[in-house]
């Protein structure tokens, strides 16, 4: 088969007049289309996204069964959707529900689609705790960085979303020792709060505006010193957790345009039914958006497609930074190496876009 996409991306750009040649599943050459006729045409083939916040899809949701059987069913729902990879993300819930999200992770590590496990919480700041359940809150500790630690020696990327003003400085240290990637996130801190917590090695912030203090004008907080900063920020770019004016202006402040990523914060909705159970409350989906019984937003009916074609047309960010900021740009704030469509790869790691930047099958 040969697919002859109008734009590539390989090497880190978008290119045009190449052509893809597949050989039983799998990229047997990269090339110049030249006279050739091809078997398909897509406007734009990628790398699959890898999304760093996926809490459920397909009408599953992590927390609420934390097994391999579940983590299955996301992936595939998420794949369903051109999503190449994900951190399966369990939210704030007990210790015991955390042992057995590193046990299912653990189990499931060799499955594809699935990069790793994101722990959003527990260890976070009860005013900016968003859906999160405020009974299980409690402060980072030695449980914790055991489990990581199990998740790491398995091999596993593992992210930490936590708020620094609650956590002390040698469990952080302890934690940063496993590998494990931290990220702010849930957090009341100020900026200068902020400023040492990048310091002391967190290097990513979760869901940049959302469980977070705003900027004012004499009070910048964590939201305007990890704009500022050089720390990977998730954004969701769903139109609902932030308007797309402020992802321009965010975008426009960062001192460095390689450091903001994608994520869906998918919830099992994607994929799925319109309602979900968390925490025993019921969340449904109103014009687009989730939201639990106190009217709060409970994760986002989103997936890594639509939120690279949101990010294109609704907030006017050039295609190649949208697509970079699916594709190689979490994958780097994780610590790996880009996915690029090079022999060897999969087919099913790649993702066909049409001119509405909406995922078209490969086969």
């Amino acid at each position: 088969m040969l697919i002859a996409p109008d734009r590539l991306w390989t090497g880190g750009r978008l290119g045009a007049g190449m052509a893809v040649e597949v050989a039983r599943g799998t990229v047997a050459a990269v090339r110049p289309l030249g006279a050739d006729t091809p078997d398909l045409t897509p406007h734009l083939l990628i790398p699959g996204p890898t999304d760093l916040q996926v809490n459920g899809g397909g009408g599953a949701l992590f927390n609420a069964d934390p097994t391999p059987a579940t983590l299955e069913t996301i992936v595939a729902a998420h794949r369903r959707l051109g999503t190449g990879e994900i951190l399966a993300t369990l939210i704030t819930d007990t210790p015991g529900v955390m042992e057995a999200a590193v046990d299912a992770a653990i189990a499931a590590r060799d499955m594809p689609g699935l990069l790793g496990l994101h722990l959003e919480g527990p260890h976070i700041a009860a005013a900016r705790r968003g859906t999160h359940a405020a009974e299980h809150i409690r402060p980072l500790d030695a449980r914790t960085v055991a489990q990581v630690t199990r998740a790491r020696r398995a091999g596993l990327p593992v992210m930490v979303t936590l708020a620094p003003e609650e956590t002390g400085a040698a469990v952080l240290s302890d934690l940063l020792a496993t590998g494990a990637i931290v990220s702010a996130g849930h957090s009341a801190a100020d900026a200068a709060t902020a400023r040492a917590a990048f310091a002391a090695g967190i290097t990513c912030v979760t869901h940049l505006f959302n469980a977070m203090a705003p900027m004012t004008s004499r009070a910048p907080n964590l939201l305007g010193a990890a704009i500022l900063s050089d720390a990977h920020c998730g954004l969701i770019a769903d139109g609902h957790h932030v308007s797309w004016e402020m992802i321009r202006l965010a975008l426009s402040a960062r001192p460095r345009p390689d450091r903001t990523f994608l994520v869906s914060d998918a919830m099992a909705t994607v994929g799925g039914p319109d309602r979900v159970t968390l925490y025993g409350q019921k969340i449904r989906l109103d014009r687009g958006r989730l939201i639990n019984a106190e009217g709060n937003l409970a994760g986002a009916h989103l997936d890594m497609a639509t939120a690279l074609g949101n990010l294109h047309r609704m907030a006017e960010v050039p295609l190649a930074t949208a697509v970079a900021m699916a594709t190689d740009i979490p994958r780097r704030a994780m610590g790996l190496a880009p996915v690029d469509a090079a022999p060897g790869l999969p087919l099913a790691r790649l993702t066909a876009l049409d001119a509405g930047l909406r995922p078209v099958a490969l086969a």
